[in-house]
């Protein structure tokens, strides 16, 4: 076996059990590090790749498979170990900001042909674009509430699909790289409702970066001034 395979070191610090027990998503720490010293290539752990390969219908084959060619990528079928969340990749980075600032975090992520792939709980394929229709969807004698209308529609890989993974150990030439790599058999994945609420608040996002901040007096005296020091 390869000195790669071989490898069980966790890439988050050790944990108590009762933080085993609270949750196996990725150290966010790393993630937060990795991100603001500019390092796009996770590393797939020994434990991450025994995690992907239970998803394919042969998953010793896989994992010999990977042993020989770890810089290949790999289609895995989607809906029995996880779905696939599939967006744009300027999109998908906000989602994550917002999954990683604001809210419960993440499961494995891959960026691949120019797309991001966020990895989530089994089901999510199905329920996530109803769940988006309702959150855009305009109540009878009611205006736009604005907050979905902007949300691009994503690609929900579920029971009957397969998506190309990133290979365990990408080269800078294949482009698709992981952002947060498994490094557990047992991953945290996220379910339809954070999927939802971080499309929503990174359409927010969005948003409010297109707000522009004038250092000049206003033109009209009695225009209506607002405390842009009370945004959070």
């Amino acid at each position: 076996m390869s000195a790669w395979l071989r490898d069980e070191t966790p890439l988050s610090p050790a944990r108590s059990d009762t933080d085993e027990r609270r949750s196996d998503r990725p150290d966010i720490f790393r993630f937060l590090r990795d991100r603001d010293e500019g390092h796009h290539t996770a590393r797939v752990t020994a434990a991450g790749a025994g995690w992907l390969a239970s998803a394919a219908a042969y998953p010793r084959s896989t994992l010999a498979l990977w042993e020989g060619r770890p810089t290949a990528p790999a289609v895995l079928p989607c809906g029995t170990v996880f779905d696939v969340v599939n967006v744009d990749t300027t999109f998908g980075r906000r989602m994550l900001d917002r999954l990683w600032s604001e809210g419960p975090g993440s499961g494995p992520v891959a960026v691949h042909r120019g797309r991001m792939l966020l990895f989530a709980a089994p089901g999510t394929a199905q329920r996530l674009p109803s769940l988006l229709d309702w959150e855009v969807r305009v109540p009878p004698g009611r205006s736009p509430r604005g907050r979905g209308d902007a949300v691009p529609p994503p690609l929900c890989h579920g029971t009957g699909d397969a998506v190309t993974i990133p290979a365990l150990t990408p080269t800078e030439a294949s482009g698709a790289r992981w952002v947060v790599a498994p490094d557990t058999r047992h991953p945290w994945l996220p379910g339809p409702e954070v999927m939802l609420w971080a499309c929503v608040r990174a359409v927010r996002a969005a948003s409010a970066a297109d707000v522009r901040v004038s250092i000049f007096p206003p033109a009209d005296q009695d225009a209506k001034v607002y405390d842009v020091s009370r945004r959070r």
